[in-house]
């Protein structure tokens, strides 16, 4: 249990004031409830002694009030201890997405999607369970067993002790299911996640499973998971059917001790009729703390697996970190510098020994057949990765210099995948400038080339697009991806073959309007398409993650190689859909 006190410690420590309050009234409530049984050993044994009824009836009073008290501090307990743990459940979620968040591409190809989410809220459901419920009923039933046993002890210690010969094979049960519990808790947890993930996939790629009908096939897939995930959850079930029904044969066990050396204790004459009555009604406050016991270590053991896969993502590091005193970032974000940079993943060499130079204001294209390293360069300008060798430089300084989400704040980058929200078209444009005016929001759509789409559209920039755009085509994704970033006004700008799903005649309208707003600013082009490319200050050719050709349109031209090639290649192509 000291990962989970270390890892909880400071959540539960910002609300130590409302836990003292909740245990206060706890302590209350357990004080109100051991008086119960003492009340009525004093009456039984009032009525015997032939007492006045005046004391039996001051009694009886005194019962009422304390079970009312009882009821109060109940009240007050469950509210505030519970809440505290609503409350330190959403705080661990917060930081738990924020954490998420600040971590790189590395983390998500590790993790499914469907894996982090069950832990984001299943696991994190099972840790609050643990931080609430378990650990106030937990004190609850300590608190009561102590109280009890202590009265019981004073009253009549031998009779207490036959009362807890059975404590021993609780202890016994609880070592032995405990374990198996938790490690069954786990394997449900990880056949969640997996369920999670496969329902997240199918989800996405639904698309893709009807264009093959597939359907029957996921459908079998998905049977096999949720067989696999119920038979587990039958295997703990029967698990804990085993345990608690032993509780309870202990608990029958004790009150048969209680009652046959408790009535022969009576016969003889050393203990009184309501001392006799008082044990057994201890013997049945204390039937809840047994059997709360039980579900309390079943709580635990979930709560405890579920926090070691929480805290398994918690550990993680985010590879592209800010320095311990970062550099300040010039207001001039120029010039841009690859020095003899190469990237490898997996052994296998994306960039080899790159080396390119973009000026302030210049626009430069890269080009080159697929797999060729186009993407993986442009990502080392944001840090969305970092070079296994060699750096890439601005104003001069290596970009592990500065603090990465400055240098993303003087970048709009339009990546080669297109992700749009379930959002309004205007919310998806203003995502990266949520404080932008309307009229910006609808100058950058006029520049991205939308103005005749958003014409079309029902409710013009108000229009809902759909779980990651999905009423859109693949051209009015990219317009709408690349009016994100025109707005956002950027010192450099990135554009991943970000006009790759749109016609010839729809891209010359769209660089047309672009222009005018790439002058001054420093722009990286990728296109497959030599009509993108060919106004660019510079263009250089990438092949296996070489650079093998560079230089302006027409001298790339002149050099007849890849660059040349590709050029008659569209050339012919634009002839063929002419005719």
């Amino acid at each position: 249990m000291r990962e989970v006190f270390s890892f909880c410690h400071p959540y539960l420590a910002r609300y130590r004031g409302r836990i003292a309050l909740g245990v206060g009234s706890l302590a209350a409530k357990d004080l109100a409830g051991a008086g119960v049984p003492l009340l009525v050993k004093w009456a039984i044994d009032s009525l015997t002694a032939g007492e006045a009824l005046g004391r039996l009836a001051w009694l009886a009073s005194a019962v009422v009030t304390l079970s009312l008290i009882k009821g109060f501090f109940m009240y007050g307990m469950r509210v505030i201890l519970v809440g505290v743990s609503r409350d330190v459940e959403y705080d661990i979620r917060n930081d738990l997405f924020a954490h998420l968040a600040r971590l790189d591409g590395s983390f998500y190809a590790r993790y499914r999607t469907g894996d982090v989410m069950a832990r984001a809220t299943n696991d994190l459901n099972a840790v609050r369970m643990m931080l609430g419920p378990a650990v106030m009923y937990l004190a609850e039933t300590s608190l009561t067993l102590v109280l009890a046993l202590g009265v019981m002890l004073a009253v009549d210690w031998r009779l207490t002790l036959w009362a807890l010969a059975p404590a021993p094979l609780v202890s016994l049960a609880v070592a032995f299911f405990g374990r198996r519990i938790h490690d069954r808790f786990e394997a449900i947890q990880k056949l969640y996640s997996d369920i999670s993930s496969r329902v997240q996939e199918s989800l996405a790629g639904i698309r893709v499973i009807r264009a093959y009908v597939q359907e029957e096939a996921e459908m079998e897939r998905f049977q096999e998971l949720n067989e696999s995930f119920i038979g587990e959850n039958l295997r703990l079930a029967r698990l804990s059917g085993l345990f608690l029904p032993l509780l309870h044969f202990f608990i029958g066990l004790t009150f048969l001790l209680v009652l046959w050396v408790g009535g022969l204790r009576l016969l003889e004459g050393r203990i009184s009729l309501g001392s006799f009555v008082m044990f057994n009604t201890y013997m049945g406050m204390l039937v809840w703390p047994m059997i709360a016991f039980g579900w309390v270590v079943n709580l635990v053991q979930r709560g405890r697996a579920s926090l070691s896969r929480i805290r398994e993502m918690l550990a993680e590091q985010p590879r592209i970190a800010p320095p311990p005193a970062p550099r300040p970032l010039p207001e001039a974000a120029a010039p841009l510098e690859f020095d003899r940079v190469s990237v490898s993943f997996d052994g296998r060499q994306a960039l080899d020994n790159v080396s390119l130079r973009v000026p302030e204001g210049a626009t430069v294209a890269i080009v080159g057949r697929t797999g060729s390293g186009k993407s993986t360069l442009v990502h080392l300008i944001p840090r969305l990765l970092d070079p296994t060798s060699g750096s890439v430089k601005l104003c001069g300084a290596g970009l592990r210099e500065y603090d990465p989400a400055e240098i993303r704040r003087r970048i709009a980058f339009v990546p080669q995948e297109t992700f749009l929200f379930s959002a309004t078209l205007a919310e998806n444009i203003a995502f990266g400038s949520p404080e932008a005016p309307r009229e910006a929001i609808e100058r950058a759509a006029r520049m991205a080339g939308l103005q005749q789409d958003l014409e079309s559209f029902p409710q013009g920039l108000e229009t809902e697009v759909g779980e990651r755009g999905l009423t859109l085509s693949g051209g009015q994704k990219q317009r709408v991806a690349i009016a994100r970033a025109l707005l956002r006004d950027p010192q450099i700008l990135i554009l991943d073959d970000a006009l790759s799903a749109v016609d010839t005649l729809t891209e010359d309208r769209i660089l047309a309007s672009l222009r005018e707003f790439m002058c001054g600013r420093m722009t990286i082009l990728i296109s497959h398409r030599v009509s993108t490319v060919r106004e660019a200050d510079c263009i250089y050719v990438l092949d296996e993650g070489r650079i093998v050709e560079q230089g302006s349109h027409d001298e790339l031209l002149s050099l007849n190689g890849y660059y040349a090639d590709l050029h008659q290649k569209q050339l012919l192509e634009e002839e063929l859909e002419s005719i």
